[in-house]
């Protein structure tokens, strides 16, 4: 097959000199400078953004601030219905977007039409049935009473401000979904800071949002590079950031906050996510299981799966399946809708995963299938299977956020469960077994924040997501976001 042709308003789209969306609307950067948006498929520029000044965050911030004082008094019913809006408007131009995404990230366009819109969609319309279902409480006190007084107090859950929502270059259009969801629900306002990679498809959704009802101000998009993130949450004018990325630029970031006036943060970090497959488990479940925990978009998510562990006895039949499965795939450009495999998003990726071969390779582990870069136009690399030494080797302990699956054979299940364990990280694991008893069992014996047993990877909106130990501090989705985007405030009255 061929590539799917382009929609003439996406090619009008990447045409366009794009600026930042500040107030309600496009307006040009105050400095000159540009940045290249390059195709992973064939790494040609297919468009350029605005690389933000410090007058341009100023201006940004102060349209949040002004955004906050009329989207917070607007009734949560108004509000909730608005971002319904928004969620019907990416369905209409739902082909639209895809394409954008696809073309920037290289993410398949089967992915990018039923996750990037369509599951966005659904997460946008799940956040704003929350607008109307913020509550407090009412608390009756025992202080004393001395000449019949009495005393009643409750509790207000009020926006927090303006939050710095800052979206990684992976789910470029979903991640920012759930951190602008978040904050117009509970009445905040919001500043999205895209990845460098990965700015244009919010861009066309600040859009739609202003076709949705919202205010100016309520939602802006500033674009540049890491330093953009950096002053925005440092500028006195903002009050929150939500950031998703790797954990070593998770913990600069909560650092930043914190001397920022305290400012709050909500860190979604990544990982060395572990798949345990118990010794029942079926051999071709297994093989779908660790594609779908370590392959999808050439496993460049968070939660993605990277160190596995099989009993002894079975793992050199698992990896010689799961080898003969990725040796099918068909790997090509992902605007091709019979590709599988895609490219990874950019060309500084691709070699950190180049350096991660070569890293196997003078550490003498087994690579099993894959192992290299693809010598073709774009980011491609090989989906790979390494059988690892030992617990030790740098493969089973440093993230690589791409297509490599690592995997340590187990005696016994308690050898499992401390390997699943042996990590710095916690941010996602799985169990594959046919005995639910013992998954549930062991369930609560893993450290991570999202457990799954014979599914790795999917999420849903009602379901509170995030990490512990080093990825992450808070939750996404549930009502569990509500904490994050609001303040508690006490009130006591005698009477």
């Amino acid at each position: 097959m061929s590539d799917i042709q382009l929609l003439p308003q996406v090619q009008a789209f990447l045409d366009r000199d794009h600026g930042l969306f500040i107030d309600g609307r496009h307006v040009a950067a105050h400095g000159s400078e540009k940045i290249d948006v390059v195709s992973p498929a064939n790494a040609q520029v297919i468009s350029r953004v605005s690389n933000a000044n410090s007058e341009d965050i100023d201006a940004a911030v102060a349209s949040a601030r002004q955004g906050f004082k009329t989207w917070s008094q607007t009734a949560p019913a108004v509000r909730s219905s608005v971002l319904h809006k928004l969620a019907d408007l990416m369905e209409q131009h739902g082909e639209e977007l895809a394409q954008i995404e696809t073309l920037q990230s290289g993410k398949i366009i089967q992915i990018s039409r039923a996750f990037e819109v369509g599951m966005a969609a659904n997460f946008l319309r799940y956040f704003a049935g929350w607008a109307t279902k913020i509550t407090g409480q009412t608390i009756t006190p025992s202080l004393p009473s001395f000449n019949g007084e009495q005393y009643t107090a409750y509790t207000l859950r009020q926006p927090i401000g303006v939050v710095v929502g800052i979206v990684p270059w992976n789910f470029s259009t979903m991640i920012a979904i759930w951190k602008l969801a978040s904050a117009l629900t509970t009445g905040c306002s919001v500043i999205i800071k895209p990845s460098e990679f990965t700015p244009l498809t919010i861009l066309r959704i600040a859009e739609l949002g202003m076709q949705a009802g919202l205010p100016a101000g309520a939602l802006n998009v500033v674009t540049g590079m890491g330093k953009v993130g950096q002053a925005l949450i440092e500028h006195s004018g903002t009050d929150k950031v939500s950031f998703t990325g790797s954990v070593p630029t998770g913990i600069a970031v909560g650092k930043t906050a914190f001397g920022a006036n305290l400012t709050r943060a909500t860190l979604e970090l990544g990982g060395k996510n572990s798949v345990g497959f118990l010794a029942d488990v079926d051999i071709d479940k297994a093989v779908n299981g660790a594609i779908e925990a370590g392959f999808l978009h050439s496993g460049q998510i968070c939660a993605a799966a990277e160190r596995f562990f099989a009993p002894r006895h079975r793992i050199d039949e698992l990896m010689d399946k799961l080898s003969l499965r990725l040796k099918a795939l068909k790997i090509g450009s992902p605007l091709d809708e019979s590709t599988e495999f895609g490219p990874v998003t950019n060309r500084v990726h691709q070699q950190k995963l180049g350096a991660f071969f070569d890293k196997a390779r003078a550490e003498h582990c087994t690579i099993v299938h894959g192992g290299r870069l693809i010598e073709r136009e774009g980011f491609y690399v090989e989906p790979t299977v390494i059988l690892a030494n030992s617990v030790n080797d740098s493969l089973l302990n440093e993230e690589t956020f791409g297509p490599i699956a690592t995997f340590l054979p187990y005696d016994d299940e308690e050898e499992m469960l401390a390997l699943m364990n042996n990590t710095p990280y916690g941010l996602s694991a799985s169990l594959w077994t046919n005995d639910l008893g013992k998954a549930m069992r062991m369930v609560p014996r893993i450290e991570a924040g999202t457990v799954w047993v014979n599914m790795h990877t999917l999420l849903d909106p009602a379901v509170p997501f995030g990490g512990i130990k080093a990825s992450g501090i808070g939750r996404e989705f549930g009502e569990a976001f509500i904490d994050d985007y609001t303040e508690l405030k006490s009130v006591m009255i005698r009477y």
